[in-house]
């Protein structure tokens, strides 16, 4: 029997405002198997960084809370990597160093150089880095910076390893050749990851689970799809594929049927919830899914 690696317990978290407390979670629960690909998918607003702040311990839940292999999560740690949209390369050190920042924080002490200096190329070798270790972040396309971040989040050895959209920012081609590494290297490595994603294709080719979460705010997990294909996945061979078609009609029946935004139905928000709502976009603390927040978490993340 496979033991939960995992383990979100009835989740809320609620952020002050001056019109009172906005609850942005409400009762999220799931539990995650060891080399278990989930994706969070889900309408803007539903969350879904929040969790994966929660999950990184760069936010604390107001109640309930998350366990990791039996221990609780409430500090970052470089057991769990973030890659963020933005690659966050600190832009004057090559690839390498980059890579072996990480390295050094994590494995300093316990490593010797030279086997620092072959786990750093190892990691860049793993995203098709080698050839370009030791040029800066402005020297290197958009893609390529991506890898790197990548990279350097695997170096640290994680056993969870924490996507906020990662490809999200690259042409449809990058992303594609991006996405097939990745799950060359989850293949090999076997380590839990958890995606956020609001690409329906991507997250049907890449995740063992889709995570539906419902509109915010107080959102939570609606429904869980288990995506039962076998490994490796082509994309070429799966566009025709009907159990592959049937995945993707079912999560967006979930987010443009079920889980249809407010707007979009014609319904008018109660005057509480816009007040609230407006309060969360206009109060720094909350921008859970601002790139300034995005920015200030892989700030603390490279701190911790």
């Amino acid at each position: 029997m496979t033991t939960t690696h995992l383990e979100l317990t009835g989740v809320d978290i609620e952020f002050p405002t001056p019109s009172g407390p906005f609850k942005a979670l409400d009762n999220v629960n799931l539990k995650i198997k060891k080399g278990e690909y989930i994706s969070l998918i889900g309408h803007s607003g539903c969350g879904k960084s929040t969790v994966l702040n929660i999950v990184a311990g760069l936010y604390q839940a107001t109640k309930g809370g998350v366990l990791l292999d039996g221990k609780e999560v409430n500090e970052p740690g470089p057991e769990r990597a973030v890659v963020f949209q933005n690659h966050s390369l600190l832009p004057w050190l090559t690839a390498y160093e980059n890579v072996e920042l990480a390295v050094n924080q994590v494995f300093k002490g316990k490593k010797s150089k030279a086997e620092m200096k072959a786990w750093i190329e190892h990691n860049l070798e793993l995203v098709h880095m080698t050839h370009a270790m030791h040029k800066r972040p402005d020297e290197i396309s958009g893609g390529m910076k991506q890898r790197v971040g990548i990279a350097r989040a695997l170096a640290m050895e994680p056993k969870v390893l924490l996507m906020d959209e990662p490809f999200g920012a690259l042409d449809a081609l990058t992303r594609a050749h991006l996405q097939d590494s990745l799950m060359e290297i989850q293949n090999e490595l076997n380590n839990t990851v958890i995606m956020i994603t609001h690409d329906v294709d991507e997250a049907v080719l890449l995740s063992d689970r889709i995570v539906m979460m419902t509109n915010g705010p107080e959102a939570t997990v609606g429904e869980i799809l288990e995506i039962d294909l076998p490994r490796p996945r082509n994309r070429i061979e799966l566009a025709d594929d009907p159990q592959y078609n049937h995945y993707r009609a079912a999560v967006l029946s979930f987010l443009y049927e079920k889980q249809r935004k407010p707007e979009e139905g014609g319904a008018a928000k109660p005057a509480k919830e816009k007040k609230l709502a407006q309060d969360v976009q206009d109060t720094p603390e909350i921008a859970a899914v601002s790139a300034e927040e995005t920015t200030e978490s892989a700030d603390k993340v490279k701190a911790a």
